[in-house]
C-alpha cells in the first residue's frame, strides 16, 4: 500500500480514512488532520510553458502556438492569465515565424537581404529553430 505524507505535519505515518468526492482520505496518526490526495492531471513540461510565454510575448497568436508547440491554445491562455504575461501592444511592426532546421537557418541567415529593415529573435525547439521576424507594417 502506498502511504502519504500529511500535507500539514510532513509525516508518513498516515491511513486510508474513506473515500470523500470519489478521491481517498487519509488520516495522519501523529497531528490528527484529514486528508484528500488532489487529482493527478496530465503534467505538461515547464520547457513547453515558458516557450509559450515566450511566443506570446512576440506577438504569435494563442492558435499559432498551438500549431507550433503541440500544446492547447486553451492551456496557453491559462498560463498568460497565471503568470500575469502581457504583450506588449505595437501595431507598427507584424511577427511572422518559420520553424527551420539548422541547416535551412545557416542559409537564411546567410543571405544578407533577410536580415534588412526587421528585428529577428532565433530560438531553440526541440531539434530545430524558430525564427520570429518583425517587418515594419506598410503604410497605405
Amino acid at each position: 500500500m502506498k502511504t502519504r505524507n500529511c500535507p500539514k505535519c510532513k509525516s508518513e505515518n498516515t491511513t486510508k480514512s474513506g473515500i470523500v468526492k470519489e478521491r481517498q482520505r487519509f488520516h495522519c496518526k501523529k497531528c490528527g488532520y484529514h486528508f484528500t490526495v488532489e487529482k493527478e492531471g496530465k503534467n505538461i513540461d515547464p520547457y513547453y510553458v515558458i516557450k509559450a510565454l515566450q511566443l506570446h510575448i512576440e506577438g504569435v497568436t494563442y492558435r499559432e502556438i498551438e500549431r507550433i508547440l503541440g500544446v492547447s491554445h486553451v492551456s496557453v491562455i491559462n498560463w498568460v492569465k497565471k503568470y500575469k504575461v502581457k504583450a506588449p501592444e505595437n501595431y507598427d511592426y507584424a511577427p511572422s515565424y518559420k520553424v527551420l532546421t539548422l541547416t535551412e537557418l545557416s542559409l537564411f541567415i546567410a543571405n544578407p537581404q533577410n536580415l534588412k529593415n526587421a528585428g529577428m529573435i532565433i530560438t531553440e525547439l526541440g531539434d530545430k529553430y524558430m525564427m520570429i521576424k518583425w517587418e515594419r507594417l506598410k503604410s497605405m
